[in-house]
């Protein structure tokens, strides 16, 4: 199992992953979670609120970026 998160000023991504294969990702723009799996596998579906998580999470990020750049200057 694989996940990314992470955050700039401008953009966010969260995402898991199984075997080299994305299973989940937060489309921040469209506000869903988007499950791209293919049709020759039993469909595996994320916890209801993973979307609503990682926004919250990159928020999070966010605030944590910006008192890293005020820390470091």
């Amino acid at each position: 199992r694989f996940r990314i998160a992470g955050c700039s000023d401008s953009d966010g991504e969260k995402m898991y992953a199984l075997d080299g294969e994305e299973m989940w990702y937060a489309d921040f723009i469209n506000k869903k979670g988007v499950e791209p799996q293919p049709s020759f596998i039993d469909h595996i579906s994320y916890v209801e609120g993973a979307y609503e998580s990682a926004e919250a999470n990159q928020q999070t990020c966010r605030q944590n970026l910006k008192l890293s750049a005020k820390a470091m200057k």
